[in-house]
């Protein structure tokens, strides 16, 4: 399939075409719900779905990897020879990295702005240095860097059916979407790597602090504050789905079976986590295969009638000299995506506030800790702001 893939997109180097193999076996490796999805795009725009892809799974292997013999300063040093890789790379429109090669060929031939790959690696370097973030806002500022330019890079090779601008905010959105999805399903593996990606004061909202949350992971043991916060995050991240969702019908058709796939997987996670109790800090959510392959097939068969209405055009342009001037980003999506985004007070619903109750040390065993009593906040009937 990789050399289908590679001839459709005219990819002839034998060095590149080694490039982008590499990135779609990250890709295959790392990102099974992407990976399946991108199989839905025409045969020549997989590539550089996967190039895009490789690279941000390379970069956030290096903040994620739990390896303890990776320090912070390694990590730091990783990024640093990353990152200027990557500054090279983007200018001459190739580099010795493979990964890099493949990606500024992609950049190149779909004149992707850099600026959201400066953002991305920003919030790669964050990653090492923040592990709380106090509001929503200043978590969709990370979010900006870490998963909104990722929508943002993908619009050029998906194509729209309208000026891109006005679906910039959507592709924003739904990156924001995949990524609040990840940071509920991954609250356990994130506080182990002493991180916690929920905001402080939506937290407080429902009498939840790290303590509870760590407690919670050793034991096994859950607690009603914790699912009430929970479950206040799921229903906010449902919001920013369905904000979203316009974008869908903004894309070409021929693109339209994948990032719908994506969608409906990525947003069966929350309905996942919810009939297993939102039980994350204990064990991950995962879609089950028939449902996978239920939405896959459904996702091949559209894919199937949009390109029969429509083949989709070969795409085998050669990557730009570098030097010549390039086209800048639209401004809505070199701003902040926050500036789409509606606040989560405005989004999401209203919460009571929750019980305040531990578990009855009766029920505990002996060998298990009481869960810590954080101190009851003042009633909250709003989101994060």
């Amino acid at each position: 399939m990789t050399r289908r893939e590679l001839d459709a997109a005219g990819v002839t180097d034998p060095v590149l075409r080694d490039a982008y193999a590499r990135c779609r076996r990250l890709n295959a490796r790392h990102g099974r719900t992407y990976f399946l999805a991108t199989r839905l795009l025409p045969v020549a725009r997989r590539p550089a779905v996967h190039a895009l892809y490789g690279f941000a799974r390379w970069a956030d292997d290096i903040v994620d990897d739990l390896d303890p013999g990776l320090t912070p300063a390694r990590r730091a040093a990783a990024l640093d020879r990353l990152e200027e890789r990557l500054a090279v790379g983007l200018r001459r429109g190739t580099s010795p990295e493979p990964v890099v090669r493949a990606l500024a060929h992609t950049a190149a031939v779909y004149d992707i702005d850099h600026r959201h790959f400066t953002d991305f690696m920003a919030a790669m370097r964050s990653d090492l240095e923040v592990t709380r973030y106090r509001t929503y806002a200043e978590l969709r500022g990370y979010m900006h860097g870490s998963a909104a330019v990722i929508g943002l890079q993908m619009l050029p090779v998906l194509g729209t059916v309208v000026p891109r601008e006005e679906a910039a905010p959507h592709a924003a959105a739904l990156g924001v979407a995949f990524q609040l999805t990840n940071f509920l399903r991954d609250v356990g593996e994130d506080l182990d790597r002493g991180r916690v990606y929920l905001p402080e004061d939506l937290m407080d909202a429902h009498g939840v602090d790290r303590e509870l949350l760590r407690w919670s992971r050793a034991t096994g043991r859950s607690d009603p504050r914790i699912r009430s916060l929970l479950t206040a995050a799921a229903d906010f991240t449902r919001g920013v789905y369905r904000e979203a969702a316009p974008g869908l019908a903004m894309l070409e058709p021929a693109s339209r079976a994948c990032v719908r796939t994506a969608f409906i997987l990525y947003r069966d996670i929350l309905r996942v986590i919810e009939e297993d109790g939102y039980a994350v800090l204990h064990r991950r959510a995962v879609v089950p295969r028939g449902r996978r392959a239920a939405v896959a097939l459904g996702g091949g068969a559209r894919a199937i009638a949009a390109r029969l209405r429509s083949p989709a055009p070969r795409r085998s342009a050669p990557p730009r000299r570098s030097g010549l001037p390039r086209r800048s980003a639209p401004a809505a999506t070199a701003a902040p995506a926050a500036q789409s985004q509606s606040s989560p007070s405005q989004s999401a619903p209203s919460q009571s506030a929750p019980s305040q109750s531990a578990p009855s040390p009766s029920t505990q065993s002996q060998s298990q800790p009481a869960p810590p009593q954080s101190v009851p906040p003042p009633v909250l009937t709003e989101g994060p702001s």
